[in-house]
Formats: structure tokens, C-alpha cells, sequence
């Protein structure tokens, strides 16, 4: 029995970082997809080995420099950079409008509150 299966292994990368998309606190959460050849249900062979950042904030993925993935892969200790980042997803980070008023929360950007008519 043989077979090819994509797959993905989070890798151990922890990192706090300011989001270049929403300004907001995150965290890098790096990640490797592969091609995988199983005999017997055993891994024997992968390839196409690409490796992702996912920032937790927002959910905006990056492609990760195959490089820079590798150490990480090893267990190194390296600084991602801008430069090592190709955006591949833009994530959304909803947002909320509260009413200073009534405590009315929204989504949508109203300036004035659906429920009791006061200014956002």
C-alpha cells in the first residue's frame, strides 16, 4: 500500500510582534506544508516543503523564506523580517463600535448609534 498525501507540522516559533496590517499585538505561528510519500502508512519521502507565518491577530499569511524556515525547523533561534515575508492571505480583523450612550456594539461603520441615535 502507497500513498501521497499533503500534510502540516506547526513548528515551535514564538515571537511577539506588531502587525503590519492592523497595528494590533500578535504572534508569529510558523508552519511547514509538505508532499508526503507513505508505504505502509510510514513516511518515507517529502518534498514541495514550503513554510508559512500566520499572524494571530489579523489571520494574514505570509510565505516564509525557505532559509529562514529551515532554522526554524532545526530549532534555531532566528528573527523573522520583513524582508523574509510575501504576503499570501490577507486576514480580516473585525472590528466593533460600542455606543458610548447605550452599549449598543456594531460592526458597522454608522456614526450614529442604530438604537438610541447618539454619536459613535
Amino acid at each position: 500500500m502507497m500513498g501521497i498525501t499533503q500534510g502540516r507540522k506547526d513548528l515551535n516559533y514564538n515571537e511577539l510582534v506588531i502587525c503590519e496590517e492592523c497595528g494590533s499585538y500578535g504572534r508569529y505561528q510558523v508552519y511547514m506544508t509538505y508532499m508526503c510519500l507513505s508505504l505502509f502508512f510510514i513516511p518515507v519521502f517529502k518534498w514541495n516543503k514550503k513554510y508559512y507565518v500566520q499572524n494571530s491577530c489579523c489571520n494574514t499569511v505570509y510565505e516564509l523564506d525557505p532559509e529562514v524556515g529551515k532554522q526554524i525547523q532545526w530549532g534555531e533561534h532566528v528573527e523573522i523580517r520583513p524582508q523574509n515575508l510575501n504576503k499570501v492571505y490577507q486576514g480580516n480583523r473585525i472590528s466593533y463600535k460600542r455606543c458610548n450612550n447605550c452599549g449598543y456594539a456594531t460592526e458597522e461603520d454608522f456614526e450614529f448609534c442604530p438604537k438610541c441615535g447618539m454619536r459613535f
